[in-house]
């Protein structure tokens, strides 16, 4: 039986341009999506073998439905200029790669693949449809499969149900209820999914429903019964057409051989070299490569050609490695000896060497910072202080380098370093192995026998300073070693690793192996001889280094269409809010611009001056706007205006471009070296700052899927800081709420406003709200003034009243702002240490604010090494247990897991006990765990 293999290539053209990062050639010709659509295109000829096939495109121009309904898809905005450019070259390669190519004038893509549908239907064919577009799913019934290879969603018609709640053949009635903000086609006010499949699984069709509206309830009964009229029209605008008239028909279709030489021709012009490669390799014919290296390239599911970081990869501190004491000593008048590895010969000498070292420190160097990209171009060893070598493997000729020197094969280098790579009995030293992890991985490669890692021997040691290795080389070596910039270059100038000089190369890579084997052998001592931090360093950061690299290398997926909609809905709601402060103003002006907003507010409106900026301009920083809200209706305009612009730039705009083609997720990075309290932070992109406490904020939250059969779980310590400080304050009341399980702050309620807990108002539960984390985090009684609105005196009051209601607070806050001013740190409950530089600052500003987070500083830190305990014990109960289950992100108290559906009901009652577990407390850990199909559904 023939198969027919439809393509929406409007779908995927526009997948591809936001997924991918601004690709050009050295033209400056964009190229992402012509790159992304026929990766996807040879990834799905490889997954779905197909005697006929198709891609379709929609054609220019309006189509029947323009004429039935003139607001259809009138909201969308126009075509980016980088997107239109590649259109028809794409086109062109679609052909060359033997897809036969459609695009019907007045007609959409979708009316085109659901005419295909209907006449291989009649032929007793199989059908599948490949697109991202739910509507499509309306076709699918026996015979037909809907697949979406961005979310490796493949849907059937029981498939169809389960995702929807409503079979295929009542898709069309669900869309008329709900609306396609897509397609600017409005359904029932305040009619959402549920409320959809609730009214279908009542009343059976649309017409049913339609037919007894007076007997739907409530507001939204009401909004049915107002849209009435409508809904024929919605019902038809969503309905895939399957009678148009086509150009071709089914037996034009057949499946077709690359066209080599147009191939050709376009991989040279958009410089598509790896693809060149294939066509150049003789017997691998293109067709054979698609399956052996695109395929995999451009890989969607979730660990598929990934090779993370073992569970056994790390080995313990002291038992991996010397700490030599001496080692200051024996270094002042060294003299380095730094040497390339060009020949087996030597290569034989290093390898023989490294692997019997009882420690080994190496680096690795690049083509790229982005750890999931990052291929090696060479890599450096050092055993014995003064004396290391560098293995360069992909240097090319270069302005500074006309002919590079013969370098060992990568390949066969890497199969025969494979086994010590993969040891646990060869200890390795490095600074930053989590991201030299990566780069061995994107190479097929599990690092094992991580034993020490300078950057968190630092970190541990002196968390407030510097931990990057030329930094640590200065202060703690007293070396100035070679800048990256001294050998690459800066700015537009800046060559690639892989162009530099293999003599230079040596000295600068080698340099780094050496180095770092330096300061391990001058701060591993330290840290043995304070043995809090020394157990900190070994029982929770180094374990917490393979934990991280498993989670980015895992990544998160993300719907990019959901993304979409909601860009283009902040950007209508920002460009009303302009018009709203242009009429405010009683003048256009704009809103990015401190310059003119300062004249519009303090010139023309006449606003009081907050504060000065250093030049002696008013300043419009958040703070200032935040205070002249209060009383004026501009600034509180430019805020809402300021924060959506935030959102709609940093994360509906920019993260479907961060999707890595490979993988089709995104990957953060984790750094443990950033806060000086513990914890970790995030970049690129940066997943720990999107609001929640807004629906702007949750609906990009919503963004962030489970794969298909799988759900989001979320595990949040409860009131984390308020149970420290109640363990830290050992204050009998706190203690006492906690242990019965109490609402904490309807208990605080209750002390500071004198009432029994049944009888404390929502108000006044508000203000102890706010008491209680304010006091965590050093507040004043001018600030919690300032917070509740209130009168400075009455603040103070109701300070005075929460302390002498809970004495042990006070007590505490006391006696750490002493315990920081004589030794110059606070610590956590684990022994971290967080210096406090400003603590006897003659300043009072500089000291008042080193005062507070004195106060908040143990409490936060306690947390951070909390969450790091969770992380390490869910990790390794996911490994031990053998689930499929995996942690895909950690945000403050929270992390988040990607979990199959037959996992949900074990990991939710485990991660409550294994979280609640990893330490003792004076009060109990409390752990909230949520799930559902996305993030926003699980928090």
């Amino acid at each position: 039986m023939p198969t027919l293999l439809l393509v929406d290539g409007s779908s995927y053209l526009y997948r591809a341009f936001h997924a991918l990062p601004d690709l050009r050639n050295s033209q400056g010709e964009p190229t992402g999506a012509i790159r992304g659509v026929l990766s996807m295109l040879r990834r799905l000829e490889s997954d779905y073998k197909a005697e006929f096939r198709a891609c379709v495109f929609d054609a220019k121009g309006k189509t029947f439905r323009d004429d039935w309904y003139p607001e259809y898809k009138s909201h969308r905005p126009p075509m980016p200029d980088d997107l239109r450019a590649q259109i028809a070259p794409l086109h062109e390669a679609v052909r060359a790669e033997g897809w036969p190519l459609l695009s019907v004038e007045g007609v959409e893509a979708d009316d085109v693949i659901g005419t295909l549908t209907r006449l291989a239907l009649e032929r007793g064919w199989e059908v599948v449809i490949s697109t991202g577009d739910k509507d499509l799913t309306q076709l699918v019934r026996p015979g037909v499969r809907w697949v979406n290879t961005m979310s490796e969603e493949v849907l059937d018609e029981a498939g169809v149900a389960a995702k929807f709640g409503v079979p295929p053949e009542r898709i069309v009635d669900y869309l008329a209820l709900v609306g396609d903000t897509v397609d600017n086609v409005p359904g029932v006010e305040k009619c959402g999914p549920k409320t959809a499949v609730k009214w279908l699984t009542e009343y059976g069709t649309l017409d049913n429903l339609v037919a007894n509206a007076d007997k739907v309830g409530g507001k939204v009964g009401e909004n049915l019964r107002r849209h009435l009229d409508f809904l024929p029209l919605g019902r038809k605008l969503v309905t895939v057409a399957t009678d148009v008239e086509l150009p071709v028909g089914l037996d034009e279709l057949p499946a077709r051989a690359d066209d080599k030489a147009a191939l050709r021709a376009l991989y040279e012009r958009f410089e598509f070299k790896s693809w060149l490669k294939d066509l150049d390799g003789g017997a691998e014919s293109v067709a054979a490569s698609k399956a052996a290296s695109d395929a995999r390239r451009f890989d969607r599911q979730e660990n598929r050609g990934q090779t993370p970081i073992s569970e056994a990869a790390t080995t313990t501190p002291g038992e991996g490695g010397v700490c030599a004491i001496s080692a200051d000593e024996q270094m002042k008048d060294l003299t380095p000896v730094y040497l390339p590895i060009l020949d087996w010969p030597t290569f034989d000498a290093w390898l023989a060497k490294i692997s019997a070292a009882e420690l080994t420190a190496f680096d690795t160097e690049t083509t790229s910072l982005d750890p999931m990209a990052a291929r090696l171009v060479g890599m450096s060893f050092a055993v014995e202080p003064g004396e290391a070598a560098y293995l360069p493997l992909a240097h090319r000729g270069a302005a500074q380098l006309p002919e590079a020197p013969e370098q060992l094969p990568l390949d066969e280098v890497l199969d025969r370093l494979r086994p010590w790579f993969e040891s646990d009995r060869h200890a390795k030293l490095g600074q930053n192995l989590k991201y030299d992890a990566h780069v061995l991985a994107n190479h097929g490669i599990a690092l094992r026998g991580i034993a020490h890692d300078t950057l968190l021997e630092s970190y541990v040691l002196e968390s407030d300073k510097a931990h990057d290795m030329d930094s640590l080389a200065k202060r703690h070596l007293g070396l100035a070693t070679i800048p990256y910039t001294e050998v690459c270059g800066k700015g537009a100038k800046q060559i690639g690793f892989d162009e530099v000089d293999v003599a230079r190369a040596t000295e600068y890579a080698a340099e780094d192996a050496d180095v770092t084997l330096r300061l391990h052998q001058h701060l591993c001592p330290q840290l043995q001889a304070l043995p809090q931090l020394e157990a900190l360093y070994r029982e929770l950061e180094m374990p917490v280094l393979g934990v991280l690299q498993r989670m980015e290398r895992t990544g998160v997926l993300i719907d990019p269409f959901l993304l979409g909609q909601h860009s283009e809905e902040l950007g209508r709601r920002l460009y009303t809010l302009e018009g709203e402060a242009h009429a405010l103003a009683g003048q256009p002006f704009n809103l990015g611009s401190p310059k003119q907003l300062g004249e519009i507010l303090f010139g023309k409106l006449g606003l009081p001056v907050v504060k000065k900026t250093a030049t002696g301009q008013p300043s419009t920083d958040e703070e200032v706007l935040e205070k002249l809200a209060e009383d004026y209706p501009l600034p509180k305009l430019l805020l809402e205006h300021r924060g959506l612009s935030k959102l709609k730039s940093t994360y509906a705009d920019k993260l479907p471009r961060m999707v890595n083609p490979r993988t089709g997720r995104v990957h953060t990075s984790f750094s443990q070296a950033t806060a000086v309290t513990g914890r970790l932070s995030s970049s690129e992109p940066n997943l720990q700052n999107i609001p929640i406490r807004t629906p702007e904020g949750r609906r990009i939250r919503a963004a962030f899927i489970a794969p298909r059969d799988h759900l989001i779980v979320s595990a949040d310590y409860s009131q984390i800081e308020l149970r420290i400080m109640a363990h830290l304050s050992d204050d009998a009341r706190l203690l006492e709420a906690f242990a019965r399980g109490e609402d904490v702050h309807r208990a605080t309620a209750g002390e500071v406003f004198g009432v029994a807990p049944a009888e404390v108002t929502s108000e006044q539960r508000r203000y102890a709200k706010v008491i209680n984390f304010g006091l965590i985090y050093g507040m004043s009684a001018h600030g919690l003034a300032k917070n509740l609105g209130i009168e400075r005196a009455a603040a103070q009051a109701w300070i005075d009243r929460y302390f002498a209601r809970y004495p042990g607070v006070a007590e505490y806050m006391d006696r750490t702002r002493a315990e920081a001013r004589e030794q110059g740190y606070v610590e956590t409950v684990f022994g971290r240490r967080l210096y406090l530089p400003d603590i006897r600052a003659s300043q009072a500003g500089r000291r008042a604010g080193a005062e507070r987070a004195a106060i908040n500083a143990p409490m936060q830190g306690t947390a951070a090494d909390l969450i790091k305990k969770a992380m390490i014990a869910t990790d390794a109960w996911l490994a031990s247990c053998g689930l499929k289950s995996k942690l895909v992100l950690q945000v403050h108290d929270e992390l988040v897991l990607e979990v199959p559906g037959a996992e949900l009901e074990t990991v939710r009652e485990e991660l409550p006990r294994l979280m609640g577990g990893v330490a003792t407390l004076k009060v109990p850990l409390l752990v909230e765990v949520g799930a559902g199909d996305n993030w926003d559904e699980a928090h």
